[in-house]
């Protein structure tokens, strides 16, 4: 080439041969997948005629054959052949195609080759528009001057002939095949490789089992998504029902009921948006997507994440209301100004963790639901944001719920309660443990099949590289220990109690009060007398919070306890209510201190208890329930009124002894923080 470089055309034909060379650079045919460390004999065009001619793959730059590398050097054919520098040639064969040497044992070239070759080639260089890559920057090459090869490096090289007695294996890694290849700018990273995605629908199992899944998923979606919606729509019909500590529930179905929804969306899409569509017109398969690219994915992420904690976050604030309500005896007005923390609570932490994965960028396509989640191939965001909060969450739930149960059950057995109300409270520590058992039970196999999947990803991991390495021509694992595969019921089950754990809320909502009100809803028709909400649960029941508070032997007064919300009475001055109470007083002398309101069998209340006459009045929508009265009519509370709006003390005795408000015209007792008027 030196004799013909003088003329111009000799020029021309030496660069268009340097645009062509890559063709032929190569011509030994790729190798297998490397799972042996193995002298192979030099296939590149330009590092032929050297002082060896053995050399192994993956080279100094990670390029697995030699077929990666001759398209890597592509850039720097014009320079070696226009014979810029004496050393270029000699150097980037010492990257691309080093010397063969025993297993261990890796031989690089000298920082003093690297300068003098890119001093000689730089305006040639930059004639041509190539830039000296990172990954071959000088300072990354030991400070010395010697020649490549290097004497010792010769002496430990292999003859051609002897390659198959020189075999070792070797560990190179997983290797990114070009049917998963993604473009760098998407952050996609698949185990532990950049820019690469898993195979899709999904790497474990097979198509049959996937639709077999799939279809399993959607059926149970649908009942999930069927019960908690009838919770809704039963608190909607009637919302003054759901009271404080048990409002919580209503949030709570409402989360699952946006889960399932999600679910059944991903079963009506199958692949489409999990999974990014083959291309074979650039040799690339259906991969799982990943990241915030896919607009809808990252929808379905937000849904669902979003939903999923701030359901289980719901729960916690449902045993928190349960433990403020059994242990330091609040009422439904005290806790219920404690809604706004909860609110934020609720919806807030879930929020933060929501931005928080979709700045890291940790959406995953799952091949197995149709949705996307996170956690399904990254190990670290499983652990971090899906254990650890679930863990948490159960962790402060329990510690709350036991300690509310075991308040009421001393509550039980220290104070002498009447039969009725001793009924009402095992009832009510009943259906808390049978609500939070039937929640409790699907979240623990959720939180363990977690665990089971976040012990053995590694494992199936490197169980599928093993068995697809030569189909994807990547390197094979390096002495695979153990191999397992992951079972589809497990997998099944997972979903399934993701889904099932809002069923729940259809225990406490079932009732033959429910059944009414949604007879009465689909006639047209409200119930007018029903004056009683859902809130008169046992521990909001009169009967049982004065037990709770005062000895039954005792007159029982009632009195702010400084949470109550009610208002004072627009129709009496505190001088009437004074005179009330003192013509209530004489029904004491008639009846028992601890007895109660008896119901007849048609249907009317006989007084029996100083607590029927002394009763605080109170408006329907409060926490304490009204008691109609036999004697309590529309007539004579307007006689009542007038009388007491006249001050007339003697014809105030005329009326009725018993004091009951029916509707919302009643006169209504005040409440005093200090007990003067009681």
């Amino acid at each position: 080439w030196g004799c013909c470089f003088s003329t111009p055309w000799s020029f021309f034909l030496l660069f268009l041969w340097s645009l062509c060379s890559p063709c032929l650079s190569i011509h030994a045919e790729t190798a297998e997948s490397h799972s042996m460390f193995t002298c192979e004999p030099i296939g590149l065009r330009m590092c032929q005629d050297l002082p060896y001619n053995t050399t192994f793959m993956p080279n100094l730059l990670n390029h697995y054959d030699q077929q990666t590398a001759a398209l890597a050097m592509e850039p720097f054919h014009p320079m070696v052949n226009l014979q810029c520098s004496e050393d270029l040639r000699m150097f980037l064969c010492a990257l691309y195609a080093p010397v063969c040497m025993e297993y261990g044992r890796v031989s690089m070239p000298c920082r003093a080759l690297c300068h003098r070759a890119k001093r000689d080639c730089h305006k040639l260089m930059e004639m041509f528009g190539v830039t000296w890559p990172d990954e071959i920057e000088c300072s990354r090459f030991p400070d010395c001057d010697e020649a490549y090869p290097r004497a010792v490096d010769l002496q430990t090289s292999v003859d051609p002939t002897d390659i198959s007695p020189m075999s070792i294996q070797r560990d190179y890694g997983f290797w990114c095949p070009r049917e998963l290849k993604m473009e760098p700018d998407l952050g996609y990273s698949f185990l532990g490789t950049r820019d690469c995605s898993a195979p899709c629908p999904n790497m474990y199992f097979q198509r049959p089992e996937l639709t077999f899944a799939r279809y399993f998923i959607g059926v149970v979606s649908i009942v999930c998504l069927s019960a908690t919606l009838f919770t809704f729509l039963t608190f909607l019909i009637d919302v003054t029902r759901f009271r404080y500590p048990e409002r919580p529930i209503i949030f709570y179905a409402v989360c699952y009921m946006m889960v399932s929804l999600v679910f059944f969306l991903g079963f009506l899409l199958e692949d489409r948006v999990a999974c990014n569509a083959a291309n074979p017109a650039q040799y690339r398969a259906a991969t799982v997507t990943q990241g915030s690219h896919n607009k809808v994915c990252s929808l379905f992420f937000m849904v669902l994440y979003f939903f999923t904690m701030a359901g289980s976050v719901w729960w916690v604030i449902l045993t928190i209301t349960w433990f403020l309500a059994a242990v330091p005896k609040w009422g439904s007005e005290a806790i219920e100004k404690k809604a706004l923390l909860f609110h934020t609570c609720a919806w807030g932490l879930p929020g933060c963790l929501t931005v928080a994965l979709l700045a890291l960028n940790k959406i995953e396509g799952d091949g197995v639901s149709g949705v996307c989640f996170v956690g399904l191939y990254d190990v670290t965001a499983l652990r971090w944001f899906l254990l650890a909060p679930l863990c948490l969450n159960v962790a402060v739930g329990v510690s709350l719920l036991l300690v509310g149960i075991v308040a009421l059950n001393r509550v039980r057995m220290e104070i002498p309660l009447e039969k009725e109300n001793q009924d009402k409270l095992v009832k009510f520590m009943i259906r808390i443990g049978v609500f939070s058992v039937l929640y409790l039970v699907p979240l623990l196999t959720v939180i363990s099949c977690y665990l089971y999947e976040h012990s053995n990803r590694a494992v199936w991991e490197t169980t599928w590289v093993q068995e697809h390495c030569r189909d994807y021509h990547i390197p094979c694992p390096y002495q695979v220990e153990q191999t397992s595969h992951p079972d589809l019921t497990l997998f099944l089950i997972k979903y399934m109690m993701m889904l099932v754990v809002g069923i729940p809320s259809v225990f406490w909502v079932g009732s033959k009060k429910t059944c009414f009100e949604w007879a009465s809803f689909l006639q047209g028709r409200r119930r007018k007398d029903s004056g009683v909400n859902e809130s008169r649960q046992v521990l909001q029941e009169p009967d049982f919070a004065q037990s709770l508070l005062r000895d039954p032997h005792t007159p029982i007064i009632r009195k702010s306890r400084g949470t109550s919300t009610q208002g004072t009475s627009t129709h009496a001055s505190s001088t009437h209510l004074a005179i009330l109470e003192d013509k209530a007083g004489s029904v004491h002398s008639k009846t028992s201190y601890h007895g109660s309101l008896h119901r007849s069998r048609d249907g009317r209340y006989t007084p029996c208890s100083y607590r029927g006459g002394e009763e605080q009045t109170i408006p329907p929508h409060s926490s304490m329930p009204h008691l109609d009265h036999p004697l309590s009519t529309h007539s004579s509370l307007h006689r009542l009124e007038s009388q007491s709006r006249h001050s007339s003390q003697r014809d105030l005795s005329v009326a009725s002894p018993t004091l009951i408000t029916h509707g919302t015209n009643g006169g209504r007792v005040a409440n005093d923080d200090d007990g003067a008027s009681a």
